[in-house]
C-alpha cells in the first residue's frame, strides 16, 4: 500500500492540541482571578473599620462574628478584612469622651435578638469562602456599640430552627419559638428592658438602599403589630427612636409600618414589653458593609433616646 504524501504528521497535531488547550488554560485562570478580585468586598467607611480591627480581645466584634456564626471560616475571614484595611488602622483607636451610664456588673438592659435567623444579604466576594452573612452579624455591631456606652447587652445565640423542630412546628411558628427565648433571657436577667428583634426585608435594592453623604446605606423599616393590645406603647417608642434617625440621617428610615389583619402575625411578641421593637435593616441584595454602616446609625439613635430614661 502507498503512503500518503499529503497525511499531516501526527507530531505536529499533537503540539497544536497541547498548545491549544494551554492557552484556554491561561484565558480561563486570567478570567477567574479577574472576576474575583473586581468581585471583592470593598469598605470604605473608616468608622466601620475600626468597629471591626479596633480591637482583637475575646469581646472584639470581629472575633464575635466569625466565632460565633462561621467558626469554620476564622481564618479566611479575618484575612478578607484585613486585605480590605491594610494600613488604615495602625492603631486602637482612641475613644472619645461620651455621656455613659454607670454600668452594672451583671444587670443587662438591651437583648438583641432574631426570629428569622436565616434571613440573608448577598455574599460579595463572601462567596469565595462559601460564607452568607446574615442578620445575625447586625447583633455584634449592636452590642458593641451598646456596651460601649456601659449599657450591658445580650445577644441570642441558640437556634430558632433546634425549637421549630423540636415542637414540630412551621416556619410561620417562628414567633412562637423566639418568645421561648424572650421570656427564658427575661427569667435569667430580670433587668432586661429593651428587646430588639432585628430583621432583614425582602424587596430589591433599589429599594432597601440610600446614599448619605457619599456613603451607602440600607434603609430600615420599623414593623409594629397592632393586635397587640397595648400597642400604642410600643409604638410611642418605637416613634421616638424612628424621629432620631430622621433627624440625624434624614431618608435612611422608611417610616412605621403597622400591620393586622389575616395572614400576618399582628402582635410580632410585643406584648412582651412596651420596650420592644422590630427593625428591619436593608434586602437580599445589600452588602454586608452597608448593613454595618446601618447597624451603627440605628445603635447611635437608639442610644440617644434610651439615655432620656436611663441617664
Amino acid at each position: 500500500m502507498k503512503k500518503s504524501f499529503f497525511k499531516k504528521p501526527k507530531p505536529k497535531r499533537k503540539k497544536a492540541k497541547k498548545f491549544f488547550f494551554f492557552l484556554l488554560f491561561i484565558l480561563t485562570v486570567t478570567f477567574t482571578y479577574q472576576f474575583l478580585n473586581h468581585s471583592n468586598i470593598i469598605i470604605d467607611d473608616k468608622e466601620l473599620v475600626e468597629v471591626l480591627l479596633s480591637n482583637q480581645t475575646e469581646t472584639s466584634v470581629l472575633k464575635k462574628i466569625i466565632t460565633t456564626l462561621f467558626p469554620t471560616k476564622k481564618e479566611a475571614i479575618k484575612t478578607l478584612i484585613k486585605a480590605n484595611y491594610k494600613g488604615l488602622i495602625t492603631e486602637e483607636k482612641e475613644k472619645k469622651t461620651v455621656p455613659t451610664m454607670i454600668k452594672k456588673a451583671n444587670k443587662p438592659l438591651i437583648y438583641i435578638y432574631n426570629t428569622h435567623q436565616t434571613e440573608e444579604y448577598t455574599p460579595s466576594s463572601l462567596v469565595e469562602y462559601s460564607i452568607m452573612p446574615t442578620v445575625q452579624m447586625n447583633n455584634y455591631i449592636l452590642e458593641d456599640r451598646f456596651e460601649e456606652k456601659n449599657y450591658e447587652t445580650i445577644v441570642e445565640e441558640k437556634n430558632i430552627k433546634e425549637v421549630l423542630n423540636k415542637n414540630g412546628w412551621n416556619y410561620a411558628k417562628s414567633y412562637q419559638a423566639s418568645r421561648i427565648f424572650l421570656e427564658e433571657a427575661k427569667r435569667n436577667y430580670p433587668t432586661l428592658k429593651y428587646f430588639i428583634d432585628v430583621h432583614r426585608d425582602s424587596l430589591p435594592k433599589e429599594r432597601t438602599t440610600v446614599t448619605l453623604n457619599n456613603k451607602s446605606y440600607t434603609t430600615i423599616l420599623f414593623l409594629i403589630g397592632l393586635e397587640n393590645p397595648n400597642y400604642a406603647k410600643n409604638l410611642e417608642f418605637t416613634e421616638k427612636i424612628n424621629a432620631k434617625i430622621n433627624e440625624k440621617y434624614p431618608g435612611l428610615s422608611k417610616g412605621i409600618y403597622k400591620k393586622q389583619g389575616a395572614g400576618v402575625n399582628g402582635v410580632y411578641n410585643q406584648d412582651f414589653s412596651p420596650y420592644t421593637i422590630l427593625v428591619e435593616m436593608g434586602g437580599p441584595e445589600n452588602t454586608i458593609d452597608e448593613v454595618l454602616n446601618t447597624s451603627l446609625a440605628f445603635s447611635e439613635c437608639f442610644l440617644e433616646v434610651i439615655d432620656e430614661y436611663e441617664l
